[in-house]
This record gives C-alpha cells, structure tokens and sequence, in this order.
C-alpha cells in the first residue's frame, strides 16, 4: 500500500474518531458516509438499510472516478447510481488503496476536513 496514502488516511481516522469516539475503520467510515449521503440523520437502521448504506457510500466514492453516475432520489430519499464501468479486479490490497484514497478525497472535498488542519 502507498506509505502516503495510509499515512494520510491514519490521520483521518484520528480526527473522525476526535468526533465519533474510537474504534473508527473503513467500514465504520463507510456506514458514516451512507448514512450522510442519506441525510436523514442516524436511526436504527435495518440489516437491509445498513447494506444499502454501504452500497451508497460505495457508488458515492467511485463516482468521481467515472464508475458510477448519480441519478438521483427516490420516494423515500434513498440516493440511485447507475453503473458506468466495471471496476477492474482488485486485490486486496489495491481494493484497500483505492477506498482509503477516496474516503480521503471525500472528507476532504466536503469540508469535513482539511489536511492542513493541526488536528489532521
């Protein structure tokens, strides 16, 4: 994995975790930005609602790699993407890089956090 990257990413953790308490990893990042992209707040969500997270915040950080396009919001304010491309068979570790990669461009991007902060 690029040193960098997870350097980066490792910063973002802490500062997530200042907000959210500890024990923050990708997949409670994940569930962090779907319920976000929701943007009905936090609930109880179901085992289904919970894997729909997932799936938004997934499309949400590939979109802007081309992969996914937003079509917008159903009845119920659920976010749909449409699938542009395959995603390329991924090991791993590089399946690794690229989430953290963009789960860093996002924060950022949002204004959720800043690099240059001295908490970053």
């Amino acid at each position: 994995m690029d040193y960098d990257i997870e350097l980066r990413f490792q910063k973002l953790k802490t500062h997530l975790e200042e907000s959210f308490g500890g024990g923050m990893d990708v997949q409670a990042m994940l569930f962090l930005i779907g319920v976000n992209e929701l943007g009905n707040g936090y609930k109880n969500f179901t085992k289904s609602e919970k894997t729909d997270l997932f799936h938004i915040s997934i499309c949400t950080l590939l979109e802007p790699y081309g992969y996914y396009t937003f079509d917008g919001r159903d009845e119920d304010n659920w976010p749909h993407f449409t699938l542009n491309k395959m995603l390329p068979v991924l090991d791993d570790r590089d399946q690794q890089h690229l989430i953290k990669e963009a789960m860093l461009d996002y924060f950022i991007q949002n204004e959720y956090y800043s690099e240059e902060s001295p908490t970053a």
